[in-house]
């Protein structure tokens, strides 16, 4: 397992060199988290987490957890609350801003920690146990960095990558999953022989990234300060997606629950291919229509004309600067345990999530679900890390919907994206 890691370190010094391009911040010093000697039965405070995870897959696991870190904190109470994803972002705005209701420990999508800090909203956690003796991956760290600090912690890192149905496949002849999108269609008319649809791209901007990347385009070029998202290589990329649809070789994305209606047809067999990531290796596995963990085939996304390319993504943990100091020492506390290589280790043997902590790697050899993802994951790229990162994905997402329900032009959608990433999201960058 440990080949992995230098991979992921291997894109480390161009994510950090991203995150110093984030727009400049004022003088943060005030917001470093407290230290504490206090001794662990000695602490007393009630928490409240706000976990964007899965609640029904991820929940229970990390209650157990809690359950682990109250044995040897006794006297800090943990409020677990289930928040929304697609809430969470601005819900912990509007709080933070309004100084009532934010939680004292979030999890937070790696693009909005450069945001949050900016405004001000974080604790900056250098110089505390936190960043001290630990060997968190490089780039899932450098997520956490702006103006030259460090605001929060990887709770988990992934990507994206093909997950096939292999008794599908070997009913289809398919020997091998695609490695290019050529290979995809190829695929899918095979899976079509036996009555089964072949990919269904879900109609989100995160999951178009990867044709995105395969064509060697981005969104914004952050040295440049130029937006990219309409780049001839973007619309090559995306005009692929959409192809894919147009002939059938991908399922036409369900116009109200495209998500929800991409894990159900491939748990029950219905659908050959999707793009997504380890999240729903444990979802997917426990199925029992699905066939279990064997019956599940992942590989790197499939290439375009510019290689293979997935985007690195996960969640971090990040501590609300509005809170006392006794909080902060109890919640420094929780997500220095909640982020050891034990702990880690024990998310991913429960649900297949990859750790963030290359330490937790040496406990987990000869675990098949994390060691399924490291091809993958070999071929993910940092995105920007800037603080206006987590702001990109709803025109993206309108692009998404534009490009593969509504079977709109690939260079128009993107060029509306590009128009608003330029009034809402980096008026400050060119176009």
């Amino acid at each position: 397992m440990r080949r992995l890691l230098p991979a992921i370190a291997g894109t480390a010094a161009l994510a950090l060199t991203l995150a110093a391009c984030g727009s400049d911040g004022g003088d943060t010093d005030s917001d470093a988290a407290p230290q504490s000697d206090t001794a662990p039965a000695d602490l007393e405070a009630e928490l409240t987490w706000w976990d964007t995870s899965d609640p029904t897959n991820e929940g229970p696991a990390f209650d157990a957890l809690i359950e682990q870190f109250n044995e040897e904190y006794p006297n800090v109470t943990i409020n677990h609350e289930a928040v929304p994803f697609d809430e969470a972002q601005n819900k912990f705005k509007t709080a933070a801003q309004s100084g009532s209701g934010a939680p004292d420990i979030l999890r937070a999508e790696v693009a909005w920690v450069p945001e949050f800090a900016s405004l001000g909203y974080l604790y900056a956690l250098d110089g505390t146990p936190l960043l001290e003796d630990t060997n968190f991956l490089e780039t899932p760290l450098s997520s956490n960095v702006y103006d030259g600090k460090t605001y929060g912690v990887p709770q988990v890192t992934d990507t994206l990558g093909l997950m096939y149905n292999k008794a599908l496949f070997e009913k289809a002849g398919i020997d091998a999953p695609p490695a290019t999108w050529d290979e995809v269609t190829e695929a899918s008319a095979k899976l079509e022989k036996i009555g089964v649809d072949g990919l269904y791209i879900n109609s989100g901007g995160y999951f178009l990234l990867p044709f995105i990347y395969g064509a060697g385009g981005d969104l914004v070029d952050t040295d440049a300060q130029k937006i990219t998202v309409n780049s001839p290589e973007n619309v090559d990329g995306i005009s692929t997606a959409q192809d894919l649809v147009k002939s059938g070789a991908a399922v036409k994305p369900d116009a109200n629950d495209s998500y929800g209606t991409m894990m159900t047809l491939f748990k029950e067999g219905k659908v050959g291919m999707i793009i997504n990531g380890p999240w729903e290796t444990a979802n997917v596995s426990s199925d029992k229509k699905f066939g279990g963990f064997e019956n599940l085939g992942v590989a790197p996304v499939p290439a375009g004309d510019g290689g293979q390319g997935a985007p690195v993504g996960g969640h971090n943990y990040v501590i609300y600067s509005g809170m006392d100091e006794e909080k902060a020492d109890a919640a420094i506390a929780f997500v220095q345990f909640m982020t050891s290589p034990e702990s880690m280790a024990f998310m991913a043997d429960e649900l297949g999530l990859l750790p963030a902590n290359a330490d937790a790697y040496d406990e987990l050899e000869g675990n098949d679900k994390v060691a399924a993802w490291e091809p993958a994951l070999e071929v993910a790229q940092p995105r920007p890390w800037i603080p206006e990162g987590g702001l990109f994905f709803a025109p993206l997402d309108q692009m998404a919907t534009e490009v593969l329900v509504q079977g709109k032009d690939v260079q128009g959608s993107l060029d509306t994206a590009a128009q608003t990433f330029k009034s809402d999201v980096v008026p400050d960058y060119s176009e």
